[in-house]
């Protein structure tokens, strides 16, 4: 007997044709229908038991109630009180004695490392050796003071900020924009500043620039140019420059003065946080 041939089945197509070439109709597989149909099956009743749908104080909670947040929260809750207890103890300690304590202070500089890096990096670096406008955290010059407490009073109540009534507060007055000193005497008195710590642009201008800082600014600056750090007025002899120590950039600051801010932390952080960080900066190799 002869065997029937095969009939093969037309398909239509779905009318796109590009090139000559047609596209097929063909129907999908049903297993790939039956996981299509699966899966949106599942986002459905998924959709309902998870927070999905935005409402408008928020996206609807889910009948099996669960949160990421509620979770962060609880780990965060968790931790803390893991940590309540030396917290506590730091924030209790005299701050001259932190290091004194292995324990105490071994914790202190790796939760102040960390408050550092996610609080104070943006602007001092994530080494701490700053940048322009931003001192550096590691050498021994500081505006200030570096010792543990007057580094916790900075990171306390911050520097020229409007938010901490506590702020260390100093205004270098602008001699130049101010009309305070005439341009002839600025460039003389830029001069002598950079003789302070180097070589002048112009040492003819040198002699007639001490007698304007030792009238203008000696009585901040201190009269043999070290600085006073009741004021935060830098020291000029040591070559270290906030901004710059070029003839132009002194006579920028000379000019118009500068006006750096930097935030009270005592309303973001706890104060063992603030211990942790000023513990953590005060041993970077700069702290006295």
């Amino acid at each position: 007997m002869a065997k029937k041939p095969n009939q093969k089945q037309e398909v239509g197509t779905t009318g796109h044709e590009w090139d000559g070439i047609e596209e097929l109709n063909n129907p999908l597989p049903r297993w790939w229908l039956w996981t299509f149909y699966a899966c949106i099956f599942w986002a459905v009743i998924y959709s309902f038991a998870y927070p999905a749908w935005p409402g408008i104080k928020g996206a609807t909670a889910g009948f099996l109630g669960w949160s990421t947040r509620a979770d962060v929260a609880e780990e965060i809750a968790a931790q803390e009180a893991k940590l309540g207890p030396i917290n506590e103890k730091l924030a209790s300690a005299e701050l001259t004695e932190i290091a004194d304590d292995p324990e105490l202070s071994g914790y202190a500089v790796s939760a102040g490392a960390a408050v550092f890096k996610t609080w104070c990096a943006q602007c001092h670096g994530s080494g701490a050796a700053g940048a322009k406008g931003y001192p550096n955290l590691l050498d021994d010059d500081w505006l200030w003071g570096g010792d543990i407490e007057a580094i916790h009073e900075t990171v306390s109540y911050g520097i020229r900020n409007e938010t901490s009534d506590d702020a260390r507060f100093s205004q270098m007055p602008a001699f130049g924009k101010d009309e305070l000193l005439e341009s002839a005497q600025i460039d003389q008195v830029v001069n002598y500043v950079m003789s302070l710590s180097g070589d002048p642009m112009d040492a003819a201008q040198v002699a007639d620039g001490a007698v304007v800082f030792e009238e203008n600014c000696a009585a901040c600056h201190a009269e043999d140019g070290t600085g006073d750090r009741a004021q935060g007025a830098p020291n000029l002899t040591d070559a270290i420059w906030l901004y710059g120590g070029d003839f132009d950039t002194i006579k920028e600051t000379v000019v118009n003065s500068r006006f750096g801010v930097m935030p009270n932390w005592d309303s973001r952080l706890s104060e063992a946080q603030i211990r942790a960080v000023a513990t953590y900066v005060h041993q970077l190799g700069g702290g006295e």
